[in-house]
């Protein structure tokens, strides 16, 4: 059938059926859309008249006539089935989407989404639009105007679609649903956007770095990192965030509110994801595995975190010395030796710490909490780490090699300290006498010889000790303790380092070498007061008479001969010795031994 006969056919139906009365229904259609379609040519008149040209060659000219024709018709009776114009049907094509549309006025709106145009600006703040819809729902950003009102609580909203998608929280209702997996959404867009976690598909890239994104939101979220931009200030602390998520935990800061509580423990946490986090303690769950060695993590956070340890990659740099760490926690407790800050103050002693994990620790020699128990000899500890440290002794691991000789320590700390000894380093130094140590408990330990200060004190006898190791040896005098014992002879001692001398009689092992003579001897202690005698140096001075000496050892043994004392007495004959070796000469003469 051509079109000539068409037009004719229509045009005579058109003259039959105008002549008939329209009911009111469709006069209210016809008078709606015929306003709207002036609204929207008006539109176009104007926005042809802003850029300074007019199209006259328009592809959409010829259509927008047939248009106007058809939606004209299709107000009235039933066309014959030759006509596609029936209320509510989308015959109008367009050319770029091939998108069929109803009339002539959504034509024209669709069509700016082609052309980009935005012809509605906003009085206030001069953003574009391509609707009059969308600049007056923007407008109530300005007035504050939220006319659609939810009636189930009354929270208010500035469209009837916020409304709309609102209502579905107190109905439950989620019609949308995904295909893959059937999770069912409120929103529309919502669906759309969670089945391009099933496709993969990242629609929206930056321009920037060409990262890619699943949507515009999360992409102008990003831009901001790149911009600088933080668009949301704090009224409180004026403090900024580049999401209003963000500025919304930040102020409950300020207000206290933790709306997030545990079901479990009813602790309470500020946002949701920290809750999430914090019920993996009580489900065990560790989601996050290590591709490397398989360990697993609470959270993805402490999964990149762990596997900075097999990349080496320590990103964040301190400013002042140059020193890298793995987390920016860690540079921010190490920043504070450079500033002096200590902002964690204890309530009980006023003692101040850098970080607050070291508070929490601190605060345990107040309350005599150790929560940590050894399952092997259920030994407790104020702290987990101490805990996995002390379960090595058991197990024998030692996870930290030096790469110059191959020794294997239990920590960290204990393998920097060696490898000290290979490079010489000696970071420490003494204010009083300027002597350099390899670390600072070293350090510590001596600047006590200087204050001659003792804070370790035995309950037993009261004595004094400038450290708790010698504490502890000192109290197995009273308790009678010697927990090593030699396996070739099956003598014991109070300490490892007296059993590590004692077992050199058994090897014959003399690993302290005379730099200026070559003799040989089993501890360092005894190469130094030997080195004395080439050196001529003699420390230590008997307060009596002046006279110097080479050892501690000496001096003690000489000032016995001003007290008087001898505190060796022989199991025989009672007589007393002011040393050993006179003791053990004169018992020679009991057993008949030379």
């Amino acid at each position: 059938m051509s079109a000539g006969i068409i037009y004719e056919e229509s045009a005579s139906y058109v003259e039959e059926n105008l002549m008939k009365p329209l009911p009111v229904k469709q006069e209210e259609i016809i008078k709606d859309e015929t306003l709207d379609f002036q609204e929207n040519q008006k539109e176009s008149e104007n926005s042809e008249l802003l850029h300074g040209t007019v199209q006259n060659n328009d592809p959409y000219s010829d259509m927008l006539v047939h248009a106007e024709f058809t939606d004209f018709v299709s107000c009235g009776s039933k066309l014959p089935q030759t006509h596609t114009g029936h209320i509510g049907r989308k015959t109008i094509q367009c050319p770029e989407s091939e998108k069929c549309l109803c009339t002539n006025a959504n034509l024209c709106k669709h069509r700016r989404v082609h052309t980009g145009e935005k012809i509605f600006a906003c009085s206030e703040c001069e953003k574009c639009f391509s609707t009059k819809g969308y600049l007056t729902v923007h407008e109530r950003s300005h007035t504050v105007e939220k006319p659609f009102v939810c009636s189930e609580c009354e929270k208010c909203f500035t469209t009837k679609g916020d409304l709309t998608v609102h209502e579905k929280i107190h109905t439950g209702e989620k019609t949308f649903a995904c295909s893959v997996c059937e999770k069912c959404f409120r929103r529309k867009n919502h669906l759309t956007v969670h089945e391009r976690i099933h496709t993969g598909e990242k629609p929206f890239t930056c321009s920037e770095c060409e990262k890619c994104f699943r949507t515009k939101s999360e992409l102008t979220k990003h831009e901001r990192i790149h911009t600088g931009e933080k668009p949301f200030a704090c009224p409180e602390c004026e403090k900024c965030f580049r999401r209003n998520t963000h500025l919304t935990v930040h102020e409950r800061i300020h207000t206290g509110e933790k709306p997030f509580g545990c079901s479990e423990c009813e602790k309470c946490f500020s946002t949701k994801c920290d809750l999430t986090k914090h019920e993996r303690i009580h489900t065990g769950e560790k989601p996050f595995a290590c591709s490397e060695c398989e360990k697993c993590f609470r959270t993805r956070c402490d999964l990149t975190v762990h596997e900075r340890i097999h990349t080496e990659v320590k990103p964040f740099a301190c400013s002042e010395c140059e020193k890298c760490y793995s987390t920016k926690s860690n540079l921010t407790v190490h920043e504070r030796i450079h500033t002096g800050e200590k902002p964690f103050a204890c309530s009980e002693c006023g003692k101040c710490f850098r970080a607050k994990g070291e508070l929490t620790i601190h605060e345990r020699i107040h309350t005599g909490e150790k929560q940590f128990a050894c399952s092997e000899c259920e030994k407790c500890f104020k702290t987990n780490y101490k805990l996995t440290l002390h379960e090595r002794i058991h197990t024998g691991e030692k996870p930290f090699t030096c790469s110059e000789c191959g020794k294997c320590f239990r920590t960290k700390g204990e393998l920097t300290v060696h490898e000290r000894i290979h490079t010489g380093e000696k970071l420490f130094v003494c204010s009083e006498c300027e002597k350099c140590f390899k670390t600072n408990y070293e350090l510590t330990l001596h600047e006590r010889i200087h204050t001659g200060e003792k804070p370790f004190v035995c309950s037993e006898c009261e004595k004094c000790f400038k450290t708790n190791y010698e504490l502890t040896l000192h109290e197995r005098i009273h308790t009678g303790e010697k927990p090593f014992a030699c396996s070739e002879c099956e003598k014991c001692f109070t300490s490892k380092s007296n059993l590590t001398k004692h077992e050199r009689i058994h090897t014959g092992m003399k690993p302290f070498a005379c730099s200026e003579c070559e003799k040989c001897f089993r501890t360092n202690y005894e190469l130094t007061v030997h080195e004395r005698i080439h050196t001529g140096e003699k420390p230590f001075v008997c307060s009596g008479c002046g006279k110097c000496f080479k050892s501690k050892c000496e001096l003690t043994v000489h000032e016995r001969i001003h007290t008087g004392e001898k505190p060796y007495a022989c199991f025989e004959c009672e007589k007393c010795f002011s040393t050993k070796g006179n003791l053990t000469a004169h018992e020679r003469i009991h057993t008949g031994e030379k």
